[in-house]
């Protein structure tokens, strides 16, 4: 007899729920896994052989049959142990088919019976809560992970014996989690880096300002040791807390990835990835053999920071382009294409010049027009299209350097104004399936972002004067739309969209 046990598989983000198979036959003693296994998955043979003798139960003296079905998905990790092991037990009448129905089961099998943690729980027991399951059996270092869900009842087992007995005797205990609570007190995070250590640079702070409240790209140049890298790292200092499903879809990437803690199921801080110049373009996208997200997926709903942005090879940067438009990375591959999301905040950091002192006041520029072109010629016109705020960032003055750090705004006070901003744009777009500015499409531009007759005068002259791009017009618009949040407006004075416009015009990146 043929018994069934429900698993799920993880392709991309996305998990499908797969029947494991199970059936004895009468021929010399062996297992044999089909279904499009790879290599991990079949491996399970010997893992779950040992488990089940280790764990005092008898394994088939005959030829075991597992198969995976879908056989047309491709099955990869060691989660399919358990539910192997435990078609097998069916098998063998240690337990009741009727009693597995509502279940699912993921888990990796150590020789001797043990379950152990595996990667992308929350997206599996999601898949499977699609699917209609009602109960999930998983390795208990994953239970408050899979408990996220939400819906499916989980329980976490330490041992295969502990599963079994689940089924005969002895409950395991179900796990609960609140994810609002869970969420709500762990948002106060202690940052090693604060504005209030950073002197001066009063205008690029505002930029950093305006880009976390809106989501915006942005894009510094200066002199070395200007604070670029500094202002960088204080960054994510100001950012607002993450929303439920923001959190939710952070957590399911870093799932997938490995990168979660037992203890901290739930993604709580929005990213901050600090690239070396010196990753591939799939370090940067993402892909593989059997594709694994990138840098830009492991950013989504935070922070990329290129710094030296021009030290980076130009197919690296070309390949941001499609993912800051789109905010998704599509990786095709001959079987399949595999859709991540890629929703990050671009912020680089670069010098004007080989020399770096292109524009200092103090320090004059050593290299030639031809060196400078070269150099800047790294960035193209339709990346540099796609950054929203691209802002001077000069040598402090004396005067500067030898003020008080009490004189400066502390990133705490930045970030209530960012919170409130980004507050009433989570309101204002709670229809359209958004939640910042900078996600507005061009049709949303035309009905959230509408102009008086003063600014319509202002960005017709501006239109005309700095050559401004369709996309170009656009994000200026989404710009001045959050420096209006910022200010409390309901609408976009002319006072907001001269702001925007001077970030779109620093002669530095050839804009005007």
């Amino acid at each position: 007899m043929v018994n069934t046990v429900k698993t799920a598989t993880v392709i991309g983000l996305n998990a499908y729920e797969v029947f494991v198979e199970t059936d004895v036959v009468n021929s010399l003693p062996s297992i044999s896994i089909v279904g499009l296994p790879d290599a991990s998955v079949n491996e399970a043979r010997d893992r779950v052989k040992s488990a089940i003798k280790n764990s005092g139960y008898t394994f088939p003296s005959k030829k075991v049959v597992i198969n995976l079905a879908p056989a047309d998905l491709k099955k990869v990790g060691t989660s399919f142990d358990l539910p192997i092991a435990i078609g097998i037990l069916t098998e063998e009448e240690v337990l009741d088919s009727e009693k597995l129905k509502d279940y699912a089961f993921i888990g990796e099998l150590s020789l001797d019976g043990t379950i152990r943690a595996v990667n992308g729980v929350l997206p599996l027991v999601l898949g499977l809560k699609d699917a209609g399951v009602k109960n999930v059996i998983v390795p208990k270092a994953n239970a408050k992970e899979a408990a996220l869900n939400g819906e499916v009842i989980v329980y976490g087992a330490e041992h295969l014996t502990q599963v079994v007995n689940h089924f005969t005797d002895c409950k395991i205990e179900k796990t609960y989690i609140d994810v609002n609570k869970y969420l709500s007190e762990k948002v106060e995070v202690n940052y090693a880096y604060d504005f209030k250590d950073v002197k001066g640079q009063h205008k690029a702070k505002k930029a950093l300002e305006i880009a976390a409240a809106g989501g915006h790209n942005l894009l510094m140049s200066g002199s070395p040791g200007s604070g670029k890298t500094l202002m960088a790292k204080c960054f994510p200092s100001i950012l607002p807390p993450l929303e439920l499903s923001e959190a939710l879809e952070l957590t399911k990437i870093y799932s997938i990835c490995g990168l979660l803690s037992s203890e901290e199921p739930l993604v709580v801080k929005r990213p901050f990835r600090a690239v070396h110049h010196t990753a591939s373009a799939n370090g940067i996208i993402g892909g593989g053999s059997t594709p694994k997200p990138g840098e830009i997926t492991l950013a989504d709903r935070g922070v990329l920071f290129l710094d030296e942005m021009v030290e980076f090879p130009r197919q690296v940067l070309e390949v941001l382009r499609q993912p800051l438009e789109d905010g998704e990375i599509v990786i095709s591959r001959a079987k399949h294409s595999i859709k991540y999301p890629a929703k990050f905040m671009l912020l680089g950091a670069m010098n004007p010049c080989p020399c770096g002192f292109l524009g200092d006041r103090e320090k004059p520029c050593t290299c030639s027009d031809f060196q400078i072109s070269r150099y800047r010629a790294k960035l193209s016109g339709p990346l540099l299209d796609r950054i929203d705020l691209q802002i001077n960032v000069p040598r402090l003055t004396p005067e500067e350097l030898l003020l008080s750090n009490d004189e400066e705004e502390s990133s705490a006070k930045i970030r209530e104004r960012v919170v409130k901003a980004r507050n009433i744009q989570v309101e204002r777009y709670k229809s359209e399936s958004i939640l910042t500015n900078s996600e507005l499409t061009s049709d949303l531009v035309k009905k959230y972002c509408k102009l008086d007759e003063k600014s319509k005068t202002i960005m017709k002259a501006a239109i005309v004067k700095y050559q401004l791009s369709g996309r170009r017009y656009d994000r200026v618009l989404k710009i001045a739309r959050t420096i209006a949040d910022l200010d409390g407006s309901k609408d976009i004075s002319a006072i907001h969209l001269t702001q925007a416009l001077q970030y779109r015009m620093d002669e530095n990146f050839g804009i005007v």
